[in-house]
């Protein structure tokens, strides 16, 4: 068997073993027919697979997808979609800037009070060519209503030098947020 012939084998093999337990790691995209969240742990208690089961996946009422905008000054300053997920962890994608000078930021919440949050995500800021210009820190506190579809609250975002650490402009300002439903 030549060695080309036993690469393409050894790489079809990888494709399918990939293939074979990409379902078990959906995170959510076309799962609608489940009744379960699609999140799966590795352990032996399941009796009908026993390398899967479920885990929660938190029922925080800020969990979901977010519409949010950012205003200092009475301006807005950026706007985008958030996405606050069970185990702590949130996503957001700024609409305000450009793909190329990187446009979202990832980041971890924790839960204050009964309806109050505390979030702490962090961007990388390039310029037009692509080099590093920024570490931005954004952090929020918010309050959700009680219908748990709309939070507002102060947020700070802190550039730093990447190379130094030093304080390259600190913004102060109003974040709110409106829920985005299935409907």
């Amino acid at each position: 068997m030549t060695k080309t012939f036993r690469g393409f084998l050894l790489g079809a093999a990888a494709l399918a073993a990939t293939a074979a337990f990409a379902s078990a790691a959906n995170a959510g995209c076309g799962d609608s027919m489940l009744k379960e969240p699609a999140n799966w742990l590795t352990t032996s208690s399941d009796q009908a697979n026993p390398l899967l089961t479920k885990v929660s996946l938190g029922d925080a009422p800020i969990t979901g997808m977010w519409g949010v905008k950012f205003f200092a000054g009475g301006n807005m300053i950026d706007f985008g979609y958030q996405v606050w997920h069970g185990d702590g962890t949130e996503f957001m994608n700024s609409g305000a800037r450009a793909p190329a000078t990187q446009n979202y930021c990832l980041g971890v919440w924790a839960q204050t009070g009964q309806y109050s949050y505390k979030l702490n995500h962090w961007a990388l800021s390039y310029d037009a060519t692509g080099h590093l210009n920024a570490k931005v820190n954004i952090k929020e506190t918010v309050n959700l209503d009680v219908h748990a579809d709309y939070f507002s609250g102060p947020f700070t975002i802190d550039a730093y030098n990447p190379t130094t650490g030093a304080l390259l402009q600190h913004v102060a300002g109003q974040v709110t947020g409106n829920r985005i439903n299935v409907n």
